[in-house]
């Protein structure tokens, strides 16, 4: 059984939920989300909570029962407080800047990446080796940061590369004489 699609979410002041069939629609003050849920999930709305539970007893249903819980939640904390990822960029020479609707990386390549920034994500460079990315959709904020960390994964002997903050890099001693 899902420990997970047992909890309720809960609804916040100021969000709201409207439900219409298999059809969600969550509306804050950061915005508004949508989704679809799959046939083996049901959900109901109580005061100030939605519930859910699975319509049968079978494997696919108990396993989207927990999963489906974790995207309602997630689009409830995202249109009322929203994602966000810090990046960290070291090494001689490698810096960030935003050009237009774009972010530029400078990263030891005999060239510059242009990393367009995707709709419904916002992209900040407050200094020249930090990226603030935000949006509503956690999945959408998570999956930019890993597009733009894959440019140059930091490595193990320098540890030049662009990290998560708080990310540990393990750390390798160099040859010896």
């Amino acid at each position: 059984m899902s420990r997970i699609g047992k909890q309720a979410v809960a609804i916040p002041a100021g969000v709201t939920v409207s439900l219409n069939g298999a059809d969600i629609t969550v509306k804050g003050p950061k915005g508004e989300l949508a989704m679809t849920f799959v046939p083996e999930v049901a959900v109901t709305e109580g005061e100030g909570v939605l519930k859910l539970a699975p319509t049968g007893d079978t494997q696919r249903a108990r396993s989207m029962w927990g999963m489906q819980r974790t995207l309602v939640a997630n689009m409830v904390e995202g249109v009322s407080n929203g994602f966000s990822k810090k990046l960290e960029i070291n090494g001689v020479g490698y810096r960030a800047a935003m050009k237009g609707s774009s972010l530029n990386l400078q990263l030891g390549f005999s060239h510059d990446i242009d990393f367009p920034v995707p709709k419904g994500v916002k992209i900040e460079t407050p200094d020249q080796t930090t990226v603030l990315i935000s949006g509503i959709d956690k999945q959408q904020v998570g999956e930019t940061a890993a597009k733009i960390r894959e440019y140059r994964k930091p490595e193990p002997y320098k540890g030049k590369g662009i990290k998560y903050e708080g990310e540990y890099i393990f750390r390798k001693e160099g040859k010896k004489k």
